[in-house]
């Protein structure tokens, strides 16, 4: 076969290197500033929960429709902007979940209607997808050793926005009309949008295929039925058969929906990646980790404005009550660089269980500590400090078992899976709080037994979680500098990246020479070798492949090294048939000199 000269690939560019830093310097405090401000929605209105039903003019059960519609919303666009943004450009998705926020927020500032109220607010929930489309931009656009703590900072941002809404929250609503948050809400809005259009630069990596929108329904519609049982079991009856419906109603179109996505050719979610031990864990974690944050999130605000009369509540105003939790967010939002550092050391992994046993140990000294406001403090700190943690870890476990152009998805997904930890949280919490109430007068008020059982379901879920997260496997090397990362192409620091959506199966460097693998079909092996800068992807037939030339062209690579890489043991095939690469290295040798 005929050899290419050098001179034939003088005038060629190397491979665009996706992982090439890009963005510039205000690109993470303004994504975090997107993420903090979307999560600022989901705890708008808590100071003015108890006067709800009078705003609106309807009874308590239909007001908290206003909360559940932001939860469901939530919940239903993460994973779907996610998938949108790997398809279509994160920064594109960003920027319009923000613009339906800012609509949402301005509907719900004009009206006094529920109807009304309820749809605005489904509009600001839908903003929820904003955060795993920062993660996914972060990981597309900066540098290795800058990722693992702007990472951290966004994806705890869940954590600080909703801490620090509460206190901002309480001072509003006891000085100025109610409305007046929501046109608050709006304007962090266009501020978002204003910083993200100047400093953020759309992504240029793109997933192959379409948007699953049947997918997208199935999977809309099956959360809706089983997260509404759960946030209105309560008030429903856990029961009743509207509850017991919904649930298997949601059982059986998950099912359903699962069964689709496995047979589509561009699933919304893939759930083989889903299933791997790596993701599910995660996923599973995650899911403990939502449990536990609303937990302190529900039982020290009341804590601190039950009235002194009652023999253990704090007797503190609705503003108080909301600084004395914003070190919760605040003590978030500061473990992200401490987070980096134990990264690069110990990896993820080991973040994440030291972050849940913070957490637990947070959860059983309160229940020892609930006598004075100051004791508050502490509890939020220590807990802020162990959620921080954890929910740092989350996304670089993430990002380090799926393909780069999956990460918007898989995000969403976990995203998601907080999020139906907070929403069984809430209707947990709330069910046990409202069993062990006690009557003051004519009102029914939260006891300091279903505190303390509170925070001992908190703690049983922290330990779950810390057991699922030791059977996670070790990514040390995930976000090191010059660390393969896991998911993405290329070796080491200086290597080459693999062919677009290319994840490497195994991978080996020597000096500046990076070689991988990957099985995108039965009976054949993508395989890429790298000198210096240039890539040249080969296909390399297994066994029972056919038609395949006895060798393929030689790469792109203009001068070659004097040695070769040693290169691992062969990578088998998922169905079996494999070919070495040793093989592959033996295709890649020059014929002449």
């Amino acid at each position: 076969m005929p050899q290419a000269t050098h001179d034939q690939h003088a005038g060629e560019q190397p491979l665009p290197d996706p992982r090439t830093p890009r963005a510039g310097g205000g690109v993470v405090p303004v994504l975090a500033f997107a993420g903090i401000t979307v999560a600022v929605m989901q705890t708008l209105l808590v100071p003015v929960i108890k006067d709800l039903p009078a705003l609106l003019h309807t009874d308590p059960s239909n007001a908290t429709w206003v909360l559940t519609a932001t939860l469901l919303a939530g919940a239903v666009a993460t994973p779907i902007m996610g998938r949108l943004g790997d398809l279509f450009g994160k920064r594109k998705m960003l920027l319009t979940s923000l613009a339906v926020m800012v609509i949402g927020s301005l509907i719900c500032a004009f009206t006094d209607q529920l109807v009304v109220m309820i749809a605005g607010r489904a509009l600001q929930g839908f903003a929820m997808g904003a955060i795993p489309l920062g993660i996914g931009i972060m990981r597309d656009e900066l540098p290795r050793e800058k990722l693992g703590s702007a990472m951290a900072l966004m994806s705890s941002s869940i954590g600080v926005g909703g801490g620090l809404a509460l206190p901002a929250a309480a001072l509003v609503a006891q000085h100025a009309d109610w409305h007046t948050l929501f046109f608050g809400a709006a304007g962090l809005g266009v501020l978002s949008m204003v910083l993200t259009v100047l400093a953020v630069p759309e992504t240029s990596l793109r997933a192959p295929g379409r948007f699953d929108l049947p997918g997208a329904l199935g999977l809309s519609l099956g959360l809706v039925c089983l997260l509404l049982p759960i946030t209105k079991g309560s008030d429903w009856g856990w029961t009743s058969a509207t509850t017991l419906g919904l649930i298997a109603a949601s059982l059986l179109i998950l099912v359903l929906w699962g069964l689709f996505e496995l047979r589509s050719p561009a699933p919304l979610v893939d759930l083989r990646t889903s299933a791997r031990r790596e993701v599910l864990l995660t996923n599973l974690t995650s899911v403990m980790v939502g449990v536990a944050f609303y937990a302190v999130s529900l039982v020290l605000p009341q804590l601190l404005q039950l009235p002194v009369s009652t023999g253990y509540g704090l007797g503190q105003s609705m503003v108080v009550a909301g600084l004395c939790v914003a070190p919760l967010g605040l003590t978030m939002m500061f473990v992200a660089p401490l987070y980096a550092r134990l990264s690069a050391r110990r990896g993820p992994k080991v973040s994440l269980m030291l972050g849940m046993l913070i957490i637990a140990i947070g959860y059983g000294a309160g229940l020892g500590l609930m006598s004075a406001a100051w004791q508050t403090v502490v509890i939020a700190v220590v807990l802020g400090a162990g959620i921080g943690l954890a929910y740092s870890s989350l996304p670089a476990l993430i990002i380090g078992a799926v393909d780069p152009s999956e990460t918007g998805a898989a995000n969403g997904l976990n995203t998601l899976m907080r999020s139906i930890g907070t929403s069984v949280s809430s209707a947990v919490i709330g069910m046990v709080l409202a069993n062990t109430s006690v009557r003051m007068g004519p009102v029914q008020v939260p006891s300091m037994e279903g505190f303390r059982t509170s925070f001992m379901i908190a703690t049983g879920a922290v330990l779950i979680g810390l057991v699922l997260a030791a059977f996670l496997p070790s990514q040390r090397n995930a976000l090191r500098p010059g660390g393969g990362g896991g998911g993405g192409g290329g070796g080491g620091a200086g290597h080459a990246p693999a062919p677009p959506g290319a994840g490497p199966r195994r991978q080996a460097g020597w000096g500046g020479v990076g070689w991988g693998c990957r099985v995108p079909g039965a009976g054949s092996l993508w395989c890429w070798g790298a000198w210096g800068a240039r890539a040249a992807p080969l296909c390399v037939p297994g066994p029972g492949a056919r038609g395949a030339p006895r060798r393929p062209p030689p790469p792109p690579t203009g001068r070659r090294p004097h040695r070769r890489p040693r290169v691992p043991s062969p990578d088998r095939t998922a169905s079996g048939a494999g070919c070495s690469m040793r093989t592959a290295r033996r295709w890649l040798a020059p014929t002449s000199r």
